[in-house]
């Protein structure tokens, strides 16, 4: 008796679903993009800043301005992938809207 009131229990229990595993959960990729737009990025400028003044004073000039012009073309290229996304998205928007 007590078994299959424990088998019914359990039915009903699967049956209204509570033991029904929750959904999975996703990473949020605007939070992680956030945190390395504004946390990493600025200290990771800040160290090359760093870097070219302790070479400007050491009269590496050459060096310095080298280093400086491949930073902002890098910087150019991320701009320019960034732009690519919102442009991309606008399309997508625009052909399917």
């Amino acid at each position: 008796m007590i078994a299959t009131e424990l088998v019914a229990q359990v039915a009903a229990t699967l049956h209204q679903g509570t033991l029904a595993a929750p959904e999975p959960k996703g990473i949020n990729t605007e939070g992680v993009v956030t945190f390395f737009a504004s946390n990493v990025a600025p200290i990771l400028l800040a160290v090359l800043g760093i870097i070219f003044i302790g070479r400007a004073s050491r009269g590496e000039i050459s060096k310095v301005l080298t280093s400086s012009a491949i930073a902002i073309v890098g910087l150019a290229f991320i701009a320019g992938a960034a732009t690519l996304f919102f442009v991309g998205d606008y399309l997508i928007n625009l052909i399917f809207t």
